[in-house]
């Protein structure tokens, strides 16, 4: 008898094999039995007729920041909506273990500043019942859930935890401080942290807008780190990095790589700057890769950018000063008023505070200077109307940006821009790609793609609340690169499965999951692919302490299986919590493979 049996499925395993009908078994949390459609003998508790259907492992996100959403959410929205059956979180430096009693309040700074996480939410949700690492994921072990999460050590904690305000500071590590902190490293590793993960970008600010702790940390401290790590048994170095100069930063990464045996990952972006810096770094990576070192770039599968709305952190008006006495106000006052066509005008007619004369912002709470507050308030030739024929598009065309509409109508720009803010009832929504769209196409995301020491990822699950809805990565690698993109090659289906699965799964030590062989953990999702869809996002208030985030539902998810057990349905909670913490290397059930 067995728990389960998927029958008539388009089973697209996560080998890379090609795709074959098939029917599917599942007994004990484990995949039991494959065999041709009409094949299997014996019942099952239960049945799915996923006729028509795909059915693919579930998808493994190595890149979210549900540090503090893991506390309280069993279900980890939106994620679980997006088929993710397994989230590695702690990453890019933050997160909250260790934690001192008297840090709790920097530490939701910490994470608030880089990632956008409302820190109210953060204070009220957030029951800190450990001090130490190892404390923290038992605080995570007790509470069930509907996926598995993962986590690894972040250098921010680590290293305001054992040096105080000269850690926050970042200052030099002493030859005690990086022995201390490799303690820590090492207990993290060995009570089930997946790896280690840092911060050497000057984007990422704590929201005093000191840079991260670790971001200057030199090369005795990192390797001190990471063969912590090798004597706690495996973990992988995670950073985030600006790679400059990248010559310095490849040498101590293949250094510590070759050292170690550990692999390193590092996020890899175009840049709008060196449009194509980013086939160096990848020759880079490749040599380091044949010279003995494990480095893999984490590329992400469109724009990181900003979703700009009249509820966003930003929009293309939120450095005006006309717009200043609207900004505290309810969003039902704030809609109101921007009606008023004086006030629309006065806005479309206005500038930033940096382009005006006698600039002073003091009091205002508004960044200073022309960087990315220009291309906030200015950057009309890379701001496109997010919603486009009822779907989202993420690759428009330069004929589409807000510019380009203003020039073939004869307007100004901000014009423009707000009529579309104002759109949907004043709910209408402008993509704004800061990376990865220096070219406004994406054909360099399909090379990244092809190359082997590459992994999906930067999904950002549960971060840059009020910007950005990535947590949607593994959805729209079906829906668009798969099925949907016209402007370019696309990718196959079977290679594209295996990369959100069996490829994430294997760099963070998962061997039990990411395929659907026998013996293996039976994670899976029955997708209708045709009706795959990611919808129009929109600003909820469902945080605790009223914290606003931007959801994007999606559709076509029929089923979502954690162990064996249907978590959702429909894009609907089933109530099962059948999740747990992973703690460490996972290991495949050799004795039920042995046996088949």
């Amino acid at each position: 008898m067995f728990d389960l049996i998927i029958r008539n499925a388009k089973l697209v395993d996560g080998t890379g094999a090609p795709a074959r009908e098939a029917d599917i078994a599942i007994k004990d949390g484990l995949i039991a039995e494959i065999g041709t459609v009409g094949s299997l003998e014996g019942a099952a508790a239960t049945e799915i007729d996923a006729r028509g259907d795909l059915v693919t492992p579930g998808w493994v996100d190595i890149h979210t920041h549900y540090d503090g959403q893991v506390t309280w959410d069993p279900y980890l929205l939106p994620s679980g909506w997006n088929g993710v059956t397994t989230a590695v979180m702690g990453n890019c430096g933050v997160g909250f273990a260790p934690a001192k009693p008297d840090s709790h309040d920097w530490l939701i700074g910490l994470m608030e500043g880089v990632e956008d996480i409302p820190g109210a939410a953060l204070a009220e949700g957030i029951t800190w019942d450990w001090e130490t690492f190892p404390e923290y994921l038992d605080a995570l072990d007790k509470m069930p859930r509907a996926l598995d999460v993962a986590t690894q050590i972040p250098h921010g904690a680590v290293r305001a935890y054992v040096m105080g305000e000269r850690g926050a500071n970042n200052e030099a590590a002493t030859d005690n401080d990086i022995d201390a902190m490799a303690a820590i490293v090492e207990q993290g590793i060995r009570a089930g942290a997946l790896g280690f993960s840092t911060s050497r970008t000057m984007l990422h600010l704590a929201k005093d807008g000191k840079p991260v702790p670790g971001t200057f940390a030199n090369k005795d401290e990192l390797i001190g780190i990471a063969e912590a790590m090798q004597r706690g048994g495996y973990g992988i170095f995670e950073m985030a990095s600006d790679l400059n100069p990248a010559e310095e930063e490849f040498g101590w990464m293949a250094e510590m790589s070759q050292k170690t045996g550990l692999p390193v990952s590092y996020a890899l972006l175009q840049n709008p700057v060196d449009k194509d810096g980013w086939r160096n770094l990848l020759k880079m990576t490749d040599d380091a890769v044949a010279n003995g070192a494990n480095i893999k770039a984490q590329i992400a599968l469109r724009a990181p950018g900003l979703i700009l709305g009249w509820e966003s952190t930003v929009h293309p008006f939120s450095l005006h000063p006309e717009y200043l006495p609207l900004a505290d106000l309810s969003p039902e006052e704030r809609l109101e008023n921007l009606r008023d066509p004086k006030i629309r005008e006065s806005l479309i007619n206005g500038a930033p505070y940096f382009m005006q004369e006698n600039d002073t912002q003091e009091g205002s709470g508004l960044p200073s200077g022309n960087g990315v507050g220009a291309l906030i308030t200015l950057g009309f030739d890379n701001m496109f109307r997010l919603m486009q024929d009822g779907v989202p598009n993420y690759e428009p065309e330069r004929k589409d940006s807000v510019a380009e509409i203003a020039k073939a109508q004869g307007k100004p720009p901000a014009e423009i821009v707000f009529d579309m803010l104002m759109e949907n009832d004043g709910k209408g929504y402008v993509f704004l790609p800061l990376l990865n769209y220096a070219n406004q196409n994406y054909d360099h995301i399909y090379e990244m793609f092809h190359n082997e020491n590459t992994v999906l990822s930067l999904s950002d699950g549960g971060a840059h609340c009020g910007v950005i809805t990535d947590a949607s990565f593994p959805t729209y690698l079906l829906s668009h690169w798969v099925r949907d993109r016209a402007r370019g090659a696309r990718f196959s289906l079977e290679k594209a499965v295996a990369a959100q699965t069996s490829s994430t799964a294997a760099l963070y030590g998962l061997h039990d999951r990411g395929t659907i062989v026998p013996g293996m953990k039976a994670d899976l999702n029955v997708i209708d692919f045709d009706a795959l869809q990611l919808h129009e996002p929109k600003m909820v208030h469902d945080l605790p302490a009223g914290g606003r985030r931007l959801i994007q539902e999606i559709s076509g998810y029929r089923y979502t299986i954690v162990s064996g057990v249907v978590t959702y349905q429909d894009g609907t909670p089933t109530g099962k919590l059948p999740g747990k913490l992973v703690r460490g290397i996972q290991h495949a059930d050799a004795e039920k493979l042995a046996a088949e």
